[in-house]
């Protein structure tokens, strides 16, 4: 699963080349998607009046609703102090799940915000789609 953080949405939304391009290439690829956790789409959207219209116009991207379960683990992740309500939920959305049982890559602008153990993606790294 691959899922986009609140600086990876803005970048997409912003037209970044290499998020736009496996954007197309998911939308072409039967049960392929790009995760955005509602609270970074809400974050996102909070600095960019229409940034979640120009994302949701990807038909390869879908929200990772918060519900019941995600919104106490989440609020438990913040108190703990992993980060704000954004980035939590990106983490949340990371964890094993068991509709999918491969491995998350979370794609980022900025690596550190999240602790070891997560899989992180730069969406600058040069080798992102594998092009060096």
């Amino acid at each position: 699963m691959i899922i986009l953080d609140t600086s990876a949405v803005r970048a997409l939304a912003d037209g970044h080349k290499t998020l736009n391009l496996l954007a197309g290439n998911m939308a072409r690829t039967p049960g392929d998607r790009l995760n955005v956790p509602a609270l970074c789409l809400m974050q996102a959207e909070a600095g960019d009046e229409d940034l979640s219209r120009r994302v949701l116009a990807f038909s390869s991207v879908v929200v990772d609703t918060l519900d019941t379960v995600a919104s106490v683990t989440v609020g438990t992740m913040i108190r703990d102090g992993y980060g704000g309500a954004d980035t939590c939920h990106a983490l949340y959305c990371a964890l094993p799940r068991p509709e999918f049982t491969g491995m998350s890559i979370l794609l980022t602008g900025d690596e550190n915000a999240y602790p070891p153990g997560v899989v992180t993606v730069d969406i600058d790294a040069p080798g992102m789609l594998g092009f060096y």
